[in-house]
């Protein structure tokens, strides 16, 4: 059983999880950040800006609140869920933190620089279509130009994408819930809340509010990038080898950390980065004195400076009921019975 996630502690994060000084010195800025969302979303209403809808049932799955709450496991889940009832899905995606604008389709070998590494993950979890472009309406096109046969869409990330029209919408919460209630930058709110969701997903283990839930451990081995495994066991074993260094360039490095921890591994360092940082670029290791231990997500970059590093990739379950009640309105969208 993995450990409580530890919750952001530092700098504006720590902010937005109370309603203290520095919440109630940037609220102004909140207010007018509230007033935009509210005049874009008018303009998308009334038709003054145009919003496009695609030939196939659209699923976005976002966050309303800044900073990582789950949402690539649970988009792996969705689709790994599709495709085991025989449906054929694509994923769409911005590529955050990518270098390339332009609109891509991710391959095996597609340099993560290019299309970005949540993207890349997915792919390679899932083998599903996955196409990115700064527009996701571009990327989709594109998609279902090249895979006609596709019968549903996951955009990864996008709620407040409104250019892109959906049909179903999963909000991911882990256990910040909504922070301190305010809009960015005084709290970590994308939009004003309370807002319609279909589904409402709590990633952590302890949910603010009311919602569906799941489980996310650790699985109980590690991959080599040649996909081969490393029980986790094997790992804890006194005298296994090298000293073990964690690495985490995800949102909440400490969460990992933990969970390591949580299975009896004896980290000799850790290294937390920013969210999506670069770390093809790390050099902490040049010497080879650790065995490196990263997230799926750092691996798709990692190894290409770092062969030897081992990926842990985390089991991640929605609860039954929430399985049941995506079903449902799957159904209605493609007028199947599963």
């Amino acid at each position: 059983m993995a450990e409580p996630v530890p919750l952001p502690g530092h700098g504006l994060t720590r902010a937005w999880l109370q309603r203290g000084w520095l919440a109630y010195l940037l609220w102004p800025l909140s207010v007018l950040y509230g007033l935009l969302v509210r005049l874009r979303k008018t303009f998308y209403r009334r038709g003054w800006l145009s919003s496009e809808r695609l030939p196939v049932p659209v699923l976005v799955v976002g966050n309303v609140v800044a900073g990582g709450a789950g949402k690539t496991p649970v988009v792996m889940a969705v689709v790994q869920h599709l495709q085991a009832r025989g449906v054929r899905v694509g994923v769409i995606s911005r590529g955050y933190g990518r270098r390339s604008q332009a609109c891509l389709e991710v391959l095996p070998k597609s340099a993560v620089t290019d299309v970005g590494d949540e993207p890349a993950l997915i792919r390679r979890r899932t083998g599903a279509p996955v196409f990115v472009a700064a527009r996701r309406v571009q990327a989709a096109r594109a998609l279902l130009a090249s895979y006609p046969q596709t019968q549903v869409l996951v955009c990864d990330d996008g709620l407040q994408h409104l250019n892109l029209q959906r049909d179903l919408e999963i909000g991911v919460f882990d256990d910040r819930g909504v922070g301190n209630g305010f809009l960015l930058p005084a709290g970590p709110l994308r939009e004003p809340w309370p807002r319609p969701l279909d589904l409402l997903l709590h990633t952590g283990q302890q949910p603010a509010f009311a919602g569906f839930r799941a489980k996310r451990n650790l699985a109980s081995h590690t991959l080599r990038s040649d996909g081969s495994r490393v029980a986790l066991t094997e790992l804890a074993e006194p005298g296994h080898g090298k000293p073990l260094l964690a690495l985490a360039a995800i949102a909440q490095p400490e969460a990992f950390f933990a969970m390591l921890r949580a299975q009896g591994l004896s980290l000799a360092a850790t290294v937390a980065l920013p969210d999506h940082h670069d770390v093809s670029q790390w050099t902490g290791n040049a010497d080879g004195v650790y065995t490196v231990l990263c997230t799926e997500k750092d691996a798709v970059k990692l190894w290409a400076r770092e062969p030897a590093a081992l990926a842990v990739p985390l089991d991640f379950e929605p609860e039954p009921a929430f399985w049941s009640a995506f079903d449902r309105q799957l159904k209605l969208l493609l007028l199947l019975n599963f």
